[in-house]
Order: C-alpha cells, then sequence, then structure tokens
C-alpha cells in the first residue's frame, strides 16, 4: 500500500476537533536554538510559549465512533508531579477541556467510543486512556511507540515523559505494524519516527473538507513544519525525522492537507471545534 492514499471516507463521516486544555512552557522545548545565549546576547529572555492540548473524533459509517488521542486525563497536574507540572504548567484551565466534556459536545458520550488512536504515548496525550480501562475498547498503536514507552516505564529510564499509570496489561491494546495501517477506509496512520520511534500520524480524507493530517508531536508547533526544523530540546532522533518530514510535505503536496500539529495554538485556532464538524 502506498504511504500516500487519496481514497476518500465513506460519506457521512464526520471530524470533530476537540480542545483538551493550555500548558505553558519555555519555547526552547520546542524551537532549536531558543534562548540560546550568544556573545552579543549573553543573558537572552527565556520566553514561555502557551500551547494547547488537542484530540479529534472521528464518526465512521462502518466503524463507529474513532478518537484520536487522549490528551492528559484529569488532574493531570497532581499525576504529573511537581517538577514536570512545573516545567508544563497548566494555565486557563476550564472544565469544558476535560475529555468527557469535549466529546459531549459532539453530541456523543465517551461511552460510545468504539476505537482509539494513539499516536503515540506521552503522557500529554494518553493520559485520557484511564477513562477507557475494563471497557475493552480497542487501542491502536504502532509497535515500536508500544514496545518503547513500556521498555521506558519498566525499566525508568524515561519516566518524565512516559508514566506508568497510562501503560497497564489492561488495556486493550492493538498494536499495528510497518510504515502505514488502513484502519478504515479513508482512515490511515502513518508512522512518523522521530520525536518517538513508533509516533504515528493520522490520515483522515474526507468527502467535502478534503484532507486532514494530524501530525501529533512530529510537529509541536507550526515553525518546525514551516522552517522544517525539529523541536529544541524534546528533539530525538533527527535522521528519522528528517525522513518523518519528507512524508509530511509529500502527503500536503499530493492532497493539500489540512494540517493539525501536536500543540500549535495558532493553527488550531485557524480551524472550528466541536460543536462545528467538517465532514
Amino acid at each position: 500500500m502506498s504511504n500516500i492514499s487519496t481514497e476518500k471516507a465513506p460519506s457521512g463521516t464526520k471530524l470533530w476537533l476537540l480542545h483538551l486544555g493550555y500548558l505553558e512552557a519555555d519555547q526552547g522545548f520546542f524551537l532549536q536554538g531558543a534562548g540560546a545565549a550568544t556573545m552579543s546576547q549573553q543573558a537572552p529572555p527565556n520566553i514561555r510559549r502557551k500551547m494547547v492540548l488537542i484530540s479529534a473524533l472521528i464518526e465512521h459509517p462502518t466503524q463507529g465512533l474513532i478518537l484520536f488521542e487522549t490528551g492528559p486525563g484529569e488532574d493531570y497536574p497532581e499525576k504529573w508531579g511537581p517538577p514536570v507540572n512545573d516545567i508544563f504548567a497548566r494555565t486557563d484551565y476550564n472544565p469544558d477541556h476535560e475529555l468527557e466534556a469535549a466529546v459531549r459536545k459532539t453530541g456523543h458520550d465517551i461511552k460510545d467510543i468504539k476505537a482509539i488512536v494513539m499516536g503515540h504515548l506521552h503522557l500529554d496525550h494518553a493520559g485520557g486512556l484511564e477513562k477507557f480501562r475494563g471497557t475493552n475498547i480497542p487501542i491502536y498503536v504502532h509497535e515500536k511507540e508500544l514496545k518503547h514507552a513500556f521498555y521506558s516505564v519498566a525499566t525508568k529510564t524515561d519516566l518524565g515523559v512516559y508514566q506508568p499509570k497510562d501503560l497497564v496489561p489492561e488495556l486493550n491494546w492493538q498494536a499495528f505494524h510497518g510504515p502505514v495501517f488502513e484502519l478504515a477506509q479513508g482512515v490511515l496512520l502513518q508512522h512518523s519516527p522521530g520525536h518517538t520511534p513508533g509516533l504515528s500520524m493520522l490520515q483522515l480524507n474526507l468527502e467535502n473538507s478534503g484532507t486532514w493530517l494530524f501530525t501529533t508531536d512530529q510537529y509541536h508547533v507550526h515553525e518546525n513544519y514551516e522552517n522544517s526544523t525539529p523541536q529544541g530540546w524534546l528533539a530525538r532522533d533527527h535522521k528519522a525525522w528528517v525522513r518523518s518530514h519528507q512524508l509530511v510535505k509529500a502527503i500536503a503536496r499530493r492532497t493539500d492537507a489540512s494540517l493539525v500539529f501536536g500543540h500549535d495554538l495558532e493553527t488550531f485556532f485557524k480551524y472550528q471545534h466541536a460543536p462545528h464538524f467538517y465532514n
């Protein structure tokens, strides 16, 4: 199967963008060289940047409701603990940004969800998985992401970004393999390593609004995409990131996709959010 598929989802497929709140952090985490000292400016200002937490809900005629990523979960500042929450601080809290409330804005209930897709398993994207314990709802994630996340928790080598509470055998994990996985007609998962080994983007080809590409944290902010530069302090595998970036550019060029980046406030608010839907 070609990575770049233009097959449309069935007529009647709907997409809602879900707003799950805000966080704020030093932009050095997201932009290379941000705040770096130079000879001419040896004490540059440390600029903090407001970010958005994002999820998406798809109503598919044959597969039912599909949730893409779950956000940070309830009470995440307390669950993350003081060091992490001090670095990535929640701001402007509103109960409407909780996952269950965001889903209700679409006219559905969280209990109606039939499948979950995880772009990657970092704590700000996988915290909401706690809502699905004991439900047996399938959770689709790339095998490399699942292996890396469980290994990181088991060996305590990356506990800052993965949390044990999000990674439990009781969840109905469904690993997919290879560079591209067709979850349903018009719904594709594109393996895009770099930020994590198993990060995967969601490509959705809609009948009227065209192709949508949810990049999760392949790009935290729009500058990563527009300037072809990976994240700052959060960057991992540079070579893999560059290959994934080339894939995104190819998909965008072929499909004229609407891009939704991992946490970019400016880009997210170009679009309308639930209860508005796209089809």
